[in-house]
């Protein structure tokens, strides 16, 4: 048991760290707009489609190749996303062509496609049923202090070197993280180690491959992907444009409009490493009536910020951080404890493929 508990410490630290920094090649571009359109004279339906090419390829290979950590390990997936992405992305303030940067933006979001879905599959090899909620709760953290520290960083090379250095070292670190997950994110059934309490993945190797329409039949999963939409909509709009908003529609200076937009992951951060105690605690660890009770919640906050906006920037940031708690407790558990237990139960070892099916709802049809 010690040896297990060492390898869930070393897969969780590696795990949360390296998703951590695909934020900080996601963040980047909501920061960056501003000057995107300034100095190249681009409209912002052009900016906008930048959101569609860094998340369309993100959906569409998560609908039709969830399943790749499943077929291919997990540490395998990761790292190589994580690897292809920083590639991808390490060239991008060399450019000034439209269709390059939209082309650059698209790998990125294949390659990062591969990584959540993985990550969690890998981590959660080593989690118990009764661990379950808690751990994917910590590790919920991750996407939002990642999004924190990648913006954060992102503004300071902004201010400090220009908007066309802010991918340059993320890219680096994104590749260092890929080869650190490819030696050390390791399966129990890589190491030959068995791992008690986990009734509900006793998954067969020789299990054939899960189709999309059999995940789309299994429990609960429409129900799921529909609610992951909606909460990843208003996620997803403030990563991307809260900075250019509250720039140009209550005029924040630019550091403090990036700076901003990173209360939304502190509430992120609070909710997810919460929410575990909350689901035991008021909720007799029902993850999906938690969830529904938050996402009810972090709508009533959104509301209120939309109506208090130029009230100021404490009432402002009370309220985005509450809806980044309510938001991304409900967000953390849906996208990770939920669907490895509905994919991995029965033995049907499609952990893997039904988050990638749920995760990929919102990329799929944001711009539609």
């Amino acid at each position: 048991m010690p040896t297990v508990q060492n390898r869930l410490l070393i897969s969780f630290f590696v795990a949360w760290t390296s998703y951590a920094l695909t934020y900080f090649l996601r963040k980047p571009l909501g920061v960056i707009k501003t000057d995107l359109e300034h100095d190249l004279s681009f409209s912002k339906f052009q900016l906008g489609l930048f959101d569609t090419a860094l998340l369309l390829p993100y959906a569409l290979i998560q609908t039709f190749f969830g399943s790749f950590g499943d077929l291919y390990g997990a540490r395998r997936t990761f790292g190589y996303g994580l690897i292809g992405s920083g590639i991808a992305m390490v060239t991008f303030g060399w450019w000034s062509d439209y269709r390059l940067f939209l082309f650059l933006l698209f790998l990125n979001g294949a390659f990062q496609s591969l990584c959540w879905a993985a990550a969690n599959k890998g981590l959660g090899a080593w989690v118990t049923d009764a661990q379950r909620n808690f751990i994917f709760g910590l590790f919920g953290t991750c996407p939002f202090a990642g999004g924190i520290l990648g913006t954060a960083l992102a503004v300071y090379i902004q201010g400090k070197d220009g908007w066309r250095f802010v991918h340059f070292q993320p890219s680096v670190y994104c590749i260092i993280a890929g080869f650190l997950v490819l030696f050390l994110f390791r399966e129990p059934s890589e190491v030959k180690i068995a791992v008690a309490g986990k009734e509900s993945s006793k998954a067969s190797d020789i299990r054939p491959r899960i189709t999309i329409m059999e995940v789309y039949r299994l429990p609960m999963v429409k129900e799921i992907a529909t609610t992951v939409f909606c909460l990843k909509v208003v996620r997803y709009a403030i990563y991307l444009w809260l900075p250019l908003y509250l720039k140009q529609e209550l005029n924040y200076s630019t550091t403090d409009a990036g700076l901003f937009s990173t209360m939304f992951d502190i509430g992120g951060v609070v909710g997810s490493a919460t929410i575990g105690f909350i689901l035991k605690r008021f909720f007799n660890n029902e993850g999906c009536l938690g969830a529904a009770v938050e996402t009810l919640l972090s709508a009533g906050t959104l509301l209120l910020f939309l109506a208090f906006a130029k009230s100021g920037i404490a009432m402002n940031s009370i309220l985005m951080l509450l809806t980044g708690l309510l938001n991304c407790g409900a967000d953390i558990i849906l996208c990770s404890s939920v669907p490895i237990e509905i994919g991995e139960m029965d033995g049907r070892n499609a952990g893997s493929a039904v988050i990638g099916f749920v995760n990929e709802r919102l990329e799929e049809h944001i711009h539609a």
